[in-house]
């Protein structure tokens, strides 16, 4: 970074560094300014002293003279100052600029990034996001040898409440519903819309079935509460009910397309069998 004599700079791209040189430079004519300041102090005391006393010593001369030179470098010094600060106010509000600019693009990155993995709807992590936090978790389980579990949830009927109280009754339901899914597991775990009436859950560091039962029926109960606030009609109250294929890691598949079809499988047993959740290696339990 170099600076001119007249405070123009000539940046490497680094508004941080710009804008510390001109501090710098402002605080350097700061203190020239406050010397000629002094000088000229001095060379008028000496002014009033001799008018005061009608009396000429020799260094009145020299002191004009140097009054003279004070003040013309006092005013070269005051146009510097003033093209420092001038600098100084642009680079802060290039930098404003810039910081706005920044912040605009990092929000319309952020919002792109979440439209390309999450579905419009419910908000849920779509298939793209799914699988890959699915291939992540696979590699931690096989890392730290857990297992981990896939479930499929299939919404029965829920084709009537479209047909019957139309399609915002039905995004209304499906939002509901995803809601309902994020408050029966933990943080750690992700659910997806894997599309229309479908979701898929990815349940990490799961201690054994019996544990992963308790889960599926923790999510059919919630799934099966009456929805409230339709917008077409506050007074309907539609109840969903689920049904659930359950895949395990490592016995049911070990990477992410075989888990994904075994709780598929599942599901479409679950469903025919008119029962709650099936494991893809049992047969399916009765429904609660």
């Amino acid at each position: 970074m170099k600076t001119d004599v007249t405070g123009n700079y000539s940046d490497g791209g680094d508004p941080a560094k710009i804008l510390t040189a001109v501090l710098g430079q402002n605080q350097h004519v700061k203190t020239l300014v406050d010397e000629c300041v002094a000088d000229l102090s001095s060379a008028n005391a000496t002014f009033r002293n001799a008018l005061a006393e009608r009396r000429f010593p020799a260094g009145i001369a020299e002191a004009m003279e140097k009054n003279a030179s004070s003040e013309l470098r006092v005013r070269e010094i005051a146009t510097k100052l003033y093209a420092v600060n001038q600098a100084l106010k642009h680079e802060v509000l290039e930098r404003q600029v810039l910081a706005h600019q920044l912040a605009d693009v990092m929000e319309h990155e952020s919002a792109a990034y979440h439209a390309a993995f999450h579905d419009s709807l419910t908000g849920l992590p779509n298939r793209a996001l799914f699988n890959d936090r699915l291939e992540h978790g696979l590699a931690q389980a096989k890392r730290h040898l857990w297992s981990l579990s896939v479930m499929f949830v299939d919404l029965d009927d829920f084709k009537i409440v479209n047909d019957v109280h139309g399609h915002d009754a039905g995004d209304h339901v499906l939002r509901t519903i995803a809601r309902r899914l994020q408050e029966t597991t933990r943080v750690d775990d992700t659910i997806s819309r894997h599309g229309g009436d479908e979701f898929v859950c990815m349940l990490m560091e799961v201690p054994d079935e019996q544990a992963v039962s308790l889960i599926a029926e923790k999510i059919i109960n919630a799934i099966q509460l009456p929805c409230d606030n339709l917008a077409a009609n506050p007074n309907i109250r539609p109840r969903i009910k689920a049904s659930i294929g359950i895949a395990m890691y490592p016995q049911d598949g070990t990477t992410v397309a075989a888990l994904v079809k075994s709780a598929d499988i599942a599901m479409y047993r679950a469903k025919r069998d008119k029962c709650g959740y099936s494991f893809a290696r049992y047969v399916a339990h009765a429904r609660h």
